[in-house]
């Protein structure tokens, strides 16, 4: 199993930067996949940006040019570097992992952009 906790949300002026991090713990060698998603208040969960299992990066077009999604090479930390932010970035981030089959989520980080 693997445990996620995300860090790095807070508070920022429009057009700020915050820098998300992931930490994972426990089996994060058995890692297929990795992303960032987001939920804003009365919205549906997502995605924000991925490497996919096949090692590929993928954005949201919304974020494209402005995030910047990376990780270490042994998984066990993931960021998002967030510039350029928006009020319609506001929204909890929270990271997940994919096992194979298996999806595990992190509690998620408050991530707040005032105009």
């Amino acid at each position: 199993q693997v445990q996620l906790v995300e860090s790095g949300g807070g508070l920022v002026q429009a057009g700020g930067s915050l820098r998300l991090s992931c930490s994972a713990s426990g089996n994060t060698s058995s890692i297929t996949a990795m992303g960032w998603y987001r939920q804003a208040p009365g919205q549906e969960r997502e995605l924000v940006a991925r490497f996919t299992s096949a090692d590929q990066l993928q954005y949201v077009d919304t974020v494209e040019g402005r995030f910047t999604i990376s990780r270490d090479k042994d998984k066990k930390m993931m960021y998002l570097q967030m510039n350029s932010l928006k009020p319609e970035d506001t929204a909890v981030y929270s990271c997940q992992v994919r096992l194979g089959v298996l999806v595990v989520w992190g509690r998620g980080t408050q991530v707040t952009v005032s105009s």
